[in-house]
């Protein structure tokens, strides 16, 4: 079962096959571009299901991840946190919110780049992701969107849907166990790390559930 449920989450309960043509229509639509969020904790999917929205939207999506906003590692030992990499002041959460605006925002004929996070390196890779003048649909995915914390509280009025990702709590932890020990971990650091880091901060981000416009179960 997913973490939590309720009469009002199952009212808003997006399908996977619902969200694919959601996607297609924000990215097919008229008007203005739209920026679709993708909220939840960690190893709950949101990475996997931005890319399957962009290629159910095609060439007119492009998907710009918040892990681009990691702080560099040499800067999270000056600050004595790189225990802790992974928590909401861990990022650079005003250089993501500027991106947002610029986006949203940007002049006809202009290309707006974005960062990418390198799993192999463990990094942000500053100007990877080109966002075009004719991206119609950006997806944006993080833990963060539907944070109470200030700054991450300005997220919200930056997009214009935001969904929950759920996965069933057990699944979410074997899969974040498994990732660790993919990018170098041993089982025990792994172990530990999804205990003391990424745990907290799925505990942290729980409530944003609730302020989510629909809730999609992860595959």
């Amino acid at each position: 079962m997913p973490e939590s449920s309720s009469p009002a989450n199952s009212s808003r309960a997006l399908s996977a096959a619902a969200a694919l043509d959601r996607a297609a229509e924000l990215a097919g639509g008229p008007g203005p571009r739209r920026i679709l969020g993708l909220a939840g904790p960690p190893g709950a999917g949101k990475s996997a299901l931005a890319a399957r929205l962009a290629r159910r939207a095609g060439r007119a999506a492009v998907v710009v991840p918040l892990d681009g906003f990691h702080l560099a590692d040499a800067e999270l030992i000056r600050l004595g946190r790189l225990g802790r990499k992974g928590a909401p002041d861990t990022f650079d959460a005003d250089g993501y919110l500027a991106l947002l605006g610029r986006i949203r925002s940007a002049e006809p004929g202009v290309t707006v780049y974005a960062p990418a996070f390198e799993r192999q390196l463990d990094q942000p890779i500053a100007g990877s992701i080109p966002v075009r003048p004719d991206a119609r649909l950006v997806i944006t995915e993080g833990n963060y969107l539907l944070s109470e914390e200030p700054p991450w509280t300005m997220v919200r009025r930056l997009l214009d849907e935001v969904w929950w990702v759920d996965l069933d709590a057990a699944e979410r932890h074997r899969r974040l166990v498994a990732r660790h020990v993919r990018w170098g971990k041993t089982a025990a650091a792994a172990e530990r790390f999804v205990a003391e880091s990424d745990e907290a901060n799925a505990r942290s981000v729980a409530p944003g559930r609730e302020r989510a416009d629909r809730v999609v179960t992860a595959c």
